[in-house]
C-alpha cells in the first residue's frame, strides 16, 4: 500500500483533459464550468449615469442657493440639451447625466419652487453619479475560464449580450454496484443475506452536485464474466467508470483483476493507508479512468469524494478545491489506526469559529452512512502519525457540503 499523500500525487499526475465543449443559453449553463474567459467589450455604464432620483447640476452653482429647472431627463431618454450654469435638470435614476453636469443632487436635499429649486444640503462633486466603467472597464477579464458559473456570472454575461457561452461538456460517469448479495431498489427481498443497494444511488447524487452526468448500471452478481461484461459496457459509454465492492482480497473480489486482466488498464495504484477504504484502485485504459471503490456505505462515499472528485473537476476543466478548515474539538477524539483517518464530525459555527463533535455519531463498521446526514457535516482528517486528542485542541476538517 501507498500513503495518502502518494496517492494523491499519483492522482494528480495523470494525463486528463476535458471531455469536451459545448455551448448553451446563458441561464441553461447555471453551475456548469466555463470554458472560455469573459472580456467585457464596452464600458459599463459608457457615460456617467445618474445613481438615484434627483437634479443633475454643476456642484459649484450649489453656492447660488436657487437653481432654474429647465428640462427634466427620464431613464432611457437621450437628453441633447447641455446644461449651463444656474440650471438644473430634473433626472432619474439609470438616466445618462446631461453634457455639463458633474453633480447629482438628491431630491430630498432640495425645495421645489415653481419653476426653481433652493438647495437645503449641498453635496459633494461628483455626489450620486456612476463614472466611465465603474461596473466593469472595456476588455477586463471579469470571468475566467474554469469559472463555475453561478447567479452573479449569469447576471454578467447577460449584461454582455453574451446569449450561448462556451461550457465545458459533462463528464459521464457509469457507476456499477458489485455483489451477489445486493438487491436492486423495489426487488423482492428472498434472503436475510441480501442488503439493498445505495451505493451506486449515493454516488449518483454525488455526481450530479458536482457536474457529472451519471449512468446508472446498477448492481451486478459476483462472478467474473458478469463483471466483466458490465464494465466493458460502461467504458464503452463514460469517461469515468465508478464501481463499488469487489476490490478486497476475497475469493469472489473479482473487480480488480477484471480491471488488469480483462480491461487491459494500467493501473495507478491499488491500495491506500487511509481509514476508510484502504482497498481503493485507480486505473487508466486511454483517456478512461476506472475508480473501484469499496462495497462499504461509508467507505465508498468518502473515497469517491477523495479520488472520483478531483478528475470529474478535470475533465470539466476545472480543479477541485476541498473546503477544508482548523476547528476546535468540543469533545475528546480516539484516533484508531496508525493511517490517514477520515471521521465524520458536526461542525458549528460560534462567533466566528468552527467547533465539532461526534454527538449521534455511531462507532462500529465503515458501513454506517448515517453518519453523514444533516448539512452541518464534516470529516476530521488526521495523519498516520497523530494520537487521540483532547477538548479544546483544533483539527482539520473537510467541510463536506460546501
Amino acid at each position: 500500500m501507498i500513503s495518502f499523500e502518494e496517492s494523491m500525487q499519483r492522482l494528480k499526475a495523470l494525463d486528463i483533459e476535458p471531455v469536451g465543449v459545448e455551448k448553451r443559453f446563458v441561464t441553461d449553463a447555471l453551475h456548469r464550468i466555463l470554458a472560455q474567459d469573459i472580456i467585457a467589450r464596452e464600458n459599463n455604464p459608457e457615460y456617467p449615469t445618474a445613481a438615484m432620483d434627483g437634479y443633475a447640476i454643476k456642484a459649484a452653482d450649489q453656492a447660488k442657493k436657487r437653481l432654474q429647472i429647465v428640462d427634466e431627463n427620464p431613464a432611457g431618454a437621450d437628453t441633447k440639451r447641455e446644461l449651463r450654469k444656474g440650471e438644473a435638470i430634473k433626472t432619474f435614476t439609470g438616466a445618462l447625466m446631461p453634457e455639463g453636469a458633474d453633480t447629482l443632487i438628491p431630491i430630498e436635499n432640495v425645495q421645489v419652487d415653481g419653476e426653481y429649486i433652493e438647495i437645503l444640503k449641498p453635496v459633494s462633486e461628483g455626489f450620486s453619479v456612476r463614472p466611465v466603467g465603474e461596473n466593469y472597464k472595456k476588455g477586463e477579464k471579469l470571468i475566467g475560464k474554469g469559472s463555475k458559473i453561478g447567479f452573479a456570472e449569469i447576471g454578467v454575461m447577460a449584461s454582455l449580450n453574451i446569449v450561448m457561452p462556451k461550457v465545458y461538456q459533462k463528464p459521464k460517469v457509469a457507476i456499477l454496484a458489485t455483489g451477489s448479495e445486493v438487491l436492486e431498489i423495489g426487488q423482492a427481498q428472498t434472503s436475510s443475506a441480501q442488503l439493498r443497494s445505495s451505493n451506486n444511488y449515493t454516488l449518483e447524487a454525488i455526481t450530479k452536485l458536482h457536474g457529472g452526468e451519471p449512468i446508472q448500471l446498477g448492481a451486478v452478481k459476483d462472478d467474473k464474466y458478469s463483471i466483466t461484461e458490465a464494465m466493458q459496457e460502461a467504458m464503452q459509454s463514460a469517461d469515468i467508470v465508478v464501481t463499488t465492492g469487489g476490490v478486497s482480497v476475497g475469493d469472489y473480489d473479482f473487480v480488480k483483476d477484471v480491471v488488469r486482466e480483462e480491461l487491459g488498464a494500467d493501473v495507478v495504484f491499488k491500495g491506500v493507508v487511509i481509514k476508510p477504504g484502504q482497498h481503493v484502485m485507480v486505473a487508466q485504459n486511454g483517456k478512461k479512468i476506472i475508480v473501484a471503490l469499496p462495497g462499504f456505505a461509508f467507505s465508498s462515499t468518502v473515497t469517491f469524494l477523495i479520488y472520483v472528485l478531483p478528475i470529474l473537476y478535470r475533465m470539466q476543466g476545472s480543479e477541485y478545491q476541498p473546503k477544508i478548515v482548523y476547528a476546535t474539538l468540543k469533545e475528546p477524539f480516539i484516533k484508531r489506526s496508525k493511517k490517514t483517518e477520515f471521521t465524520p464530525c458536526n461542525v458549528r459555527i460560534e462567533d466566528g469559529e468552527f467547533f465539532v463533535d461526534f454527538a449521534g455519531n455511531k462507532i462500529g463498521s465503515s458501513a454506517i452512512l448515517t453518519n453523514m446526514l444533516g448539512h452541518d457535516k464534516g470529516l476530521v482528517i488526521t495523519s498516520p502519525n497523530e494520537s487521540d486528542k483532547e477538548i479544546g485542541e483544533r483539527v482539520r476538517v473537510w467541510l463536506i457540503n460546501k
